[in-house]
């Protein structure tokens, strides 16, 4: 069963930044682009102001590489913009390790497209035909003619599943797609190709050459996380028999001042 856990008390709180300070050591966390691209090292920044001696690995490589490294031993800390997987929840028990979930914030997957593109309002109906590929060309959705170019994240991440099942209904991906590692590889693309399109976690969302689209009158906005069509929680997953070190940062990191960096950044906080 899965534990969804929250910040309860400042207390508690205070009492896990005085086991880290007397556990230190180096963190490692692996998983989501989304999370350890900009939030998790700017959490691991302030965390370390806080606890002298402590140290993070940061590997951003997708959600679903979190997972077999929690099990394995190699990371103390799970980076997950989806939740994980029962078959993932098993392999870790089945190597004796029970897996917490935390909510460390909220995101929303923003469609964005050149700046110079005309078409900055889509439907949902508009943007899963564009990402399965039975829109190929921007004049079919009230743009100029030419064709689209489609951005996604690889297979690894739980970006380019949520989106399957958030945007798609779980169809699949136009052949055409273009699979990219990370949020800032999209954004940079789309800033290039004057016909491009892809989805970027909202920290991501302000690149220079890109706009993001509003989709069926909601503008992708924190203030409207509950409304917009493609929003979603993001996850840390840390052994329940983890070290005082690795719960203190996670307890960090859905901490008000935690929270407030995640809003800083970008992302919706939880409270």
């Amino acid at each position: 069963m899965r534990n969804t856990i929250r910040f309860a008390a400042a207390s508690l709180f205070a009492g896990a930044m005085l086991a880290a300070t007397a556990g230190a050591q180096t963190i490692s966390l692996k998983g989501s682009d989304t999370l350890g691209a900009k939030l998790v090292p700017q959490l691991a920044e302030s965390f370390k102001s806080k606890n002298d001696g402590v140290k993070f690995e940061i590997a951003a490589e997708g959600s679903s590489t979190a997972f077999p490294a929690l099990a394995n031993g190699t990371a103390h800390i799970g980076m997950s913009s989806r939740q994980a997987k029962p078959e993932e929840i098993t392999a870790a028990q089945a190597k004796g390790i029970k897996l917490k979930e935390i909510e460390a914030c909220h995101d929303m997957i923003v469609v964005i497209v050149n700046k110079g593109n005309s078409v900055k309002k889509l439907t949902k109906d508009q943007v899963a035909k564009i990402f399965t590929g039975q829109v190929k060309d921007w004049s079919e959705v009230g743009g100029a003619p030419g064709a689209i170019s489609v951005y996604t994240r690889n297979t690894s991440s739980g970006t380019y599943k949520d989106w399957q099942k958030l945007a798609m209904k779980d169809r699949n991906y136009a052949p055409s797609s273009q699979k990219l590692a990370g949020n800032e590889q999209i954004a940079e693309e789309v800033s290039k190709n004057k016909g491009g399109i892809g989805y970027v976690g909202l920290a991501y969302a302000k690149k220079s050459g890109t706009a993001p689209v509003t989709i069926d009158g909601v503008a992708p906005i924190a203030a409207n996380a509950r409304t917009y069509a493609y929003s979603r929680a993001c996850y840390l997953y840390i052994p329940e028999n983890a070290d005082a070190t690795a719960k203190a940062f996670a307890d960090f990191a859905i901490s008000p001042e935690g929270q407030k960096i995640a809003e800083n950044l970008g992302f919706v906080p939880n409270h």
